[in-house]
């Protein structure tokens, strides 16, 4: 593996594999649980990419995707751009410090057959071995408010 960049130096605590559980919500669904799977890994280039999955709890169908590319920007500066198959394109900005990464969209675009998401907010943190990720969403006319959390334990 690629020594990691020294710009990614922020974000070694996230380098990995992790697996665990959420729950969701939102006013326009359901509330549901689910297993996930998130991975963050380095080529040795400024930047870190991401990768989630998301399953059924009771089913084990698959439920959500996501990917994209964290990129440390100096200063305790992040950009995260992400596209999930669900037609949804979002780029994010924030900070991180410690072992804690707070973004809140600057873009988040559609396709047509999307459903319409107007903004997202989105945090990881790992206290110990233990990753934990929110999310919230503007979503379907609806103001910000929060959708999915979960925890996660570190595979590799």
């Amino acid at each position: 593996m690629a020594e990691l960049h020294p710009a990614c130096a922020p974000l070694a605590f996230l380098l990995g594999t992790w697996q665990g559980t959420g729950t969701g919500v939102y006013p326009t669904i359901e509330d549901f649980s689910y297993a996930e799977e998130v991975s963050f890994a380095h080529v040795g280039k400024p930047f870190v990419a991401y990768a989630q999955k998301t399953k059924d709890s009771g089913t084990g169908l698959p439920l959500h995707a996501e990917a994209g590319y964290l990129r440390p920007q100096g200063d305790g500066r992040i950009e995260l751009v992400l596209v999930q198959p669900s037609g949804i394109a979002e780029v994010l900005e924030g900070t991180v410090e410690d072992c804690d990464i707070r973004l809140a969209s600057t873009a988040v675009l559609g396709t047509p057959s999307a459903k319409p998401v107007t903004a997202t907010e989105r945090r990881f943190w790992v206290d110990g071995e233990v990753l934990r990720s929110s999310v919230a969403m503007a979503a379907m006319g609806l103001e910000l408010q929060h959708h999915v959390v979960s925890e996660m334990y570190r595979l590799s």
